[in-house]
């Protein structure tokens, strides 16, 4: 399975670890717990991380990151819709956060498919770092810069 990440410099581009999940928690999991987000397509990863930008600190460079996840598909699990917790896109919500602790910790599988909150129609992949085997399994195989469209940026709401 292909996935995408989004790197704001070239230094964090092979950094597969899930320390930054793990330093500042996310929406499916708290601080403590290591998980890497990525994204079933390249344009998803970027509105994940566009979302997080602030829109007066624009970063200087973006690096789009192709990430193989080998092995067999049952070594990734597909939420259904029944299995997400109540207000799930909500941020901040509590049960996402201690689902996805409790995911991280069984290590049953590389990675959870969960639909995206930015657009619910796709699919974002959380891998699990302390999976075994994860870095025989989970490989970074292209990373190539990505322009940032200050349009995007500079989106207002009204």
């Amino acid at each position: 399975m292909l996935l995408y990440r989004i790197a704001q410099s070239k230094q964090r581009t092979t950094d597969l670890s899930g320390r930054g999940a793990y330093t500042f928690g996310g929406r499916w999991n708290n601080p403590g717990t290591y998980l890497l987000y990525t994204s079933e397509n390249s344009s998803l990863a970027y509105l994940e991380s566009l979302v997080h930008f602030d829109p007066d600190i624009i970063p200087p460079r973006l690096y789009i990151l192709g990430i193989e996840v080998s092995g067999s598909p049952d070594l990734i699990y597909t939420v259904p819709d029944a299995g997400y917790p109540k207000d799930w896109m909500k941020l901040g919500n509590l049960e996402n956060k201690r689902l996805g602790d409790k995911w991280m910790r069984e290590a049953k599988y590389v990675g959870i498919r969960v639909r995206s909150a930015v657009n619910p129609k796709e699919f974002n992949c959380l891998l699990n770092p302390l999976f075994p085997h994860y870095p025989s399994l989970v490989k970074v195989v292209s990373v190539e810069r990505l322009p940032v469209d200050n349009r995007l940026i500079h989106i207002k709401m009204n």
